[in-house]
């Protein structure tokens, strides 16, 4: 079974890659639990497609299993939505020591998360991804969260998982947008950490597109391993961590400016590509890299452009992102393909130009 550790110091935990693993899941979680039950949270639709098949496998291990299942969709991720949850748990009588398992994408995991980390303050979690997105980033480092009227992720807290277990089977059941979804974060890994895996990705996508196993799975392990040594050297997001934010500064104020109708990955590529004009601009980059960035989301099938949204409404949403820190806002850029910085002193006119390139 292809796996990566994640070592912290407050907790080492493994992110398991194989095919089948939501079947054999119960005889994973028994390894790290001796615990009487288990809690679950799915949501509408992911639920009616691997929650039978989870409960299963987790009763087969000795688990009583306690499910919740959330609305589907970013526009429910609030904490209204989580009070049934609570009370289910509660209500059932889980322990601290009664594992919850997050069975979806990211907005599971981040949901899921939060009330592990907050009921009887603290439950361990194990995240069980089924999107692409949530395999290669959601899933991995601890982020938990809801969102707020005045932003994405705004209300949260770290809380890493005891361990991550994925099971690229579970994403033939997904439309072919959330692979795209995905293939946005795996555009972001290559261009912040391995320019040379960045020349390849071309290749990848188009066989990924097509779900082939074992192009997904090596995509899967090769993005989990950027994102682990990531979250070790800054497991807080005090520094390096923050570069996993290439494209998202914009992207978030796009996604929440839009109402969710741009779809993460969406909003993500089009921050891409406006972080990659000012990296341009600010003259890391040149001419011919930064069309070679746009090629590849292009080939990803993500939006490059056409952003239907007023640019001072995308700007006033920026300036309500988590990351600005004293009062500016943080941009990730491009120094080369496959390296990453941060700059807090990019002027207002040229992120309003590089939004106007979206256009």
């Amino acid at each position: 079974m292809p796996s990566v550790t994640v070592k912290l110091p407050a907790a080492t935990y493994t992110i398991s890659i194989e095919p089948g693993l939501l079947v054999r899941a119960g005889g994973e979680l028994r390894r790290l639990s001796s615990s009487a039950k288990a809690g679950i949270v799915s949501d509408s639709h992911v639920g009616e497609l691997h929650l039978r098949t989870l409960e299963d496998s987790l009763q087969s291990a000795g688990f009583e299993t306690v499910s919740a299942t959330l609305p589907a969709g970013e526009r429910h991720k609030n904490l209204s939505m989580l009070m049934p949850v609570y009370d289910r748990f509660l209500s059932a009588g889980l322990e601290r020591s009664t594992p919850i398992v997050a069975l979806g994408g990211g907005v599971v995991g981040d949901m899921a998360g939060f009330v592990a980390a907050t009921i009887l303050r603290g439950v361990p979690v194990v995240q069980m991804p089924t999107t692409l997105l949530a395999m290669v980033d959601a899933a991995i480092g601890g982020k938990t969260g809801v969102d707020h009227p005045m932003g994405k992720n705004l209300i949260g807290a770290f809380h890493q998982p005891i361990a991550v277990l994925i099971d690229p089977r579970t994403l033939s059941t997904l439309p072919v947008a959330e692979l795209q979804n995905g293939l946005a974060e795996c555009i972001k890994h290559d261009l912040i950490r391995d320019g040379n895996a960045f020349a390849q990705l071309d290749h990848k996508i188009e066989r990924a597109l097509r779900l082939d196993m074992e192009t997904l799975s090596d995509l899967i392990a090769h993005n989990v391993a950027i994102k682990a040594r990531i979250v070790e050297a800054d497991p807080f997001e005090k520094a390096e961590r923050a570069h996993l934010n290439f494209g998202h500064t914009f992207g978030h104020a796009i996604e929440s400016e839009s109402r969710f109708s741009y779809s993460h990955g969406q909003s993500v590529a089009l921050g891409m590509c406006a972080a990659a004009f000012v990296s341009g601009k600010l003259g890391y980059i040149t001419s011919v890299e930064r069309a070679q960035i746009v090629s590849t989301i292009r080939k990803a099938g993500l939006p490059t452009g056409g952003l239907k949204l007023d640019i001072e409404k995308v700007c006033r949403a920026m300036a309500f992102d988590k990351k600005i820190k004293q009062g500016r806002i943080r941009v990730i850029l491009l120094e080369k393909l496959g390296q990453a910085t941060i700059r807090d002193d990019v002027p207002d006119t040229l992120i309003r130009e590089a939004l106007e390139t979206l256009k």
